[in-house]
């Protein structure tokens, strides 16, 4: 049975996974509509990507009967707006992280999506790539006995993508690249919430948060830490340490490889359609099928990125930037 999607946005993410999402069978997902705030936008999209319907507003895909999930893809601060004009259509909605530009935003999207009954989730995209999932395997088996220290960095100049120093559009290195490292802290620490949280960092000539780094104090001295950067090119490494060794991640957001006491297991992506603007895009793919299977299951939100847990990280996130003096016009209402 075919999942019909929705996509929210033409941009560039929307159009790696409908790109994407028109690489696997039919039988199994469907692009039925795209929407844009630019109707002639839309209609390129649809063109390029051969999807039957176009709309100029997301009211006009959120009242679509075909749609079934709708994705969103917009920028940062236009994620509420949207996912909320989707739940309350009874649509179920994938939306892109970070799911809120603050702690606030995302619990409110989470009550409103458990108040109607409504599937979704936040696409924390690096949880579903299969050297994730055996990092989790490795964990639960005690491979490297008992976790003490987990640390992630994601670091890169991405200052010539003006959203990234945009602070009306909520960009800064925390919500554009931090997000990824909280996620792999928080999978290993499974979802415990810090006891303490620490951070320094420097501030962008816009007033976003260029470099940051964050330390966690966990229950049972566990001790997490994250460095992220807009400005710097930094390893892009993760890795969790234990009373009998080491895991690690090369690649934080999107991991293909995992190293586990010097052992080296290589996941190759799947080869799915062409012209990905952002690297390994057909491994979107492992978050659209798990999704597909959540819904099969009549599932309300996954197992793997719980809601719980998306407020939990929101949470941090947004502790951590305003200790380094950043707020944005969202913090404020």
């Amino acid at each position: 049975m075919a999942l019909r999607w929705g996509i929210v946005s033409a941009g560039l993410i929307a159009h790696d996974f409908t790109t994407m999402l028109c690489s696997l069978p039919p039988s199994e997902h469907q692009v039925v509509a795209v929407a844009a705030r630019d109707l002639n936008r839309a209609k390129e999209f649809a063109k390029k990507h051969n999807i039957p319907k176009a709309y100029g507003s997301y009211k006009e895909l959120a009242k679509d009967p075909d749609v079934e999930i709708s994705y969103i893809a917009t920028q940062h601060p236009q994620h509420k707006s949207a996912v909320l004009l989707c739940l309350a259509a009874g649509k179920a909605v994938l939306c892109e992280k970070p799911m809120g530009v603050n702690a606030a935003e995302v619990r409110e999207m989470v009550a409103e999506a458990r108040s109607r009954g409504v599937f979704l989730m936040e696409g924390i995209w690096s949880r579903f790539f299969p050297a994730m999932e055996a990092l989790r395997e490795v964990l639960a088996q005690g491979t490297i006995g008992d976790v003490q220290v987990a640390r992630a960095e994601m670091g890169m100049n991405i200052t010539i993508l003006p959203r990234a120093t945009d602070w009306r559009q909520a960009g800064g290195c925390l919500l554009d690249l931090g997000i990824y490292c909280i996620q792999f802290l928080s999978m290993v620490f499974g979802a415990l919430k810090p006891e303490k949280i620490s951070a320094m960092g420097n501030i962008h000539e816009t007033g976003v948060d260029s470099t940051v780094s964050v330390l966690l104090q966990y229950p049972g001295g566990l001790h997490g830490s994250f460095t992220c950067s807009i400005t710097s090119n930094i390893p892009n490494t993760a890795y969790v340490t234990g009373t009998k060794g080491m895991a690690q991640i090369h690649k934080t957001w999107c991991p293909m490889e995992l190293v586990v006491n010097d052992e080296h297991k290589e996941f190759p992506s799947p080869v799915l359609g062409k012209g990905y603007n952002f690297m390994n895009g057909s491994c979107l793919s492992y978050e659209a099928n798990h999704v597909r299977e959540c819904l099969l299951k009549g599932l309300k939100e996954s197992p793997v990125v719980p809601l719980a847990e998306s407020e939990l990280m929101a949470e941090i996130l947004e502790e951590a930037r305003k200790a380094i003096g950043v707020t944005f016009p969202q913090d404020k209402c």
